[in-house]
């Protein structure tokens, strides 16, 4: 039997002074609309999937937009339409369950990152990571690594989350990068509210159609010799693009405490978990406010290097709280301090486990004994 997505269908059409309320894939996909996305497409994968859902059920809204809706045959050919943004300035959005999905899309993505977008380019991903998912354990943060791609972990909280939507195709327009936006299971079904904006129709789109084609453009192809001038354009250009861009509008939350000689560097998407843990610590009220500064990543990649080291510099400890293995931000962020020659002693995965799923209960047992070295007393169980 067919799901009716009717209800969700009529809040994507909410505009300015009016409240937004339900679940957080649904306000991701009314952020869509408020940035004037042009093209939507992605393969079906719970829960990520309820966005193209409610996007194809409401193909009547999108026409009268002029958002062209999509469902693809697997999630390589929804990344290949994000090669539209090569050449058009056009803003296009793709989904798909990762880790998965986000392997049989890797071809087109390096085909895609290598050029770099035109048009702001946004993977709305579902990192199926933990003790309910139903793939492989692996993190999307190894392919933005690999690629080049601005990696997006937002705090569970759905005005975070969809202001970082609408920075997130800024950010891919302002460093010529694609960008992903991941969400776990838990974000994609956390609920609650936000003030809403009005839809805005692309600029250019199935009902304002451009005179003439987009002009061939050599440079623009993946392959080499041009692919040599893309990967110096990487790290040259567009990676230093994005960190000015992430510290221009702080992306990431930077939360003071009491015990402002200490430090906490989390993910965003684990955010409400940390919150939760301290509170059973007695480091954080009941309002989420923390004892220990907190340096919230809403985007993980990449990494602002003196962002980082204004956070550590002079603490006697910092505690990395990142979600399985490698430890590719708490590697980054030790190498970050070691090429400043700044001593803060570093701690992640000597305290938390290498792997799994990062429960309450798991990140409790790290936090006590991050608390016991530097906090002794102060904590309790």
């Amino acid at each position: 039997m067919e799901v009716s997505f009717s209800r969700e269908i009529e809040s994507l059409r909410l505009g300015a002074g009016q409240t937004f309320h339900g679940e957080g894939i649904l306000a991701i996909t009314k952020a869509l609309l408020q940035s004037g996305v042009a093209y939507v497409g992605g393969y079906q994968g719970a829960p990520v999937s309820h966005l193209l859902d409610v996007m194809v059920q409401a193909k009547p809204y999108m026409d009268e937009l002029g958002v062209h809706v999509e469902a693809c045959a697997n999630e390589a050919s929804a990344a290949a339409m994000l090669g539209a943004s090569i050449h058009y300035p056009l803003r296009g959005a793709v989904t798909w369950k990762s880790i998965v999905g986000t392997n049989v899309a890797s071809d087109a993505l390096s085909n895609l990152s290598s050029p770099g977008v035109k048009g702001g380019a946004l993977i709305v991903v579902g990192e199926d990571y933990g003790e309910g998912a139903s793939v492989i354990q692996e993190r999307t943060q190894a392919y933005a690594l690999k690629s080049s791609m601005c990696l997006i972990d937002p705090r569970p909280d759905l005005p975070v989350m969809v202001k970082m939507v609408e920075h997130g195709f800024r950010l891919s327009e302002a460093s010529n990068m694609p960008a992903i936006l991941e969400l776990r299971i838990r974000a994609c079904h956390v609920r609650g509210s936000f003030e809403a904006s009005d839809n805005l129709p692309p600029a250019v789109s199935t009902r304002a159609l451009m005179e003439n084609p987009s002009g061939f453009d050599y440079m623009k192809l993946a392959h080499p010799p041009v692919t040599f001038r893309h990967e110096k354009l990487k790290g040259e250009e567009r990676i230093p693009a994005a960190r000015k861009y992430i510290a221009d509008n702080k992306l990431n939350d930077l939360m003071p405490g009491k015990h402002a000689d200490l430090g906490i560097v989390v993910q965003g998407g684990l955010y409400n978990s940390l919150i939760r843990s301290l509170q059973q610590l007695g480091l954080a009220d009941a309002f989420g406010e923390s004892d220990v500064p907190l340096l919230v990543l809403n985007v993980t990649y990449p990494l602002v290097p003196e962002q980082i080291a204004d956070f550590c510099v002079g603490k006697r400890g910092v505690l990395v709280v990142e979600e399985g293995q490698p430890e590719y931000i708490e590697q980054e962020i030790a190498t970050l301090l070691r090429r400043r020659d700044i001593q803060t002693p570093l701690h992640g995965k000597d305290l938390l486990p290498a792997a799994g799923e990062l429960s309450v209960e798991v990140m409790s047992q790290g936090l006590s004994l991050f608390a016991s070295a530097y906090l002794p007393g102060a904590a309790t169980e």
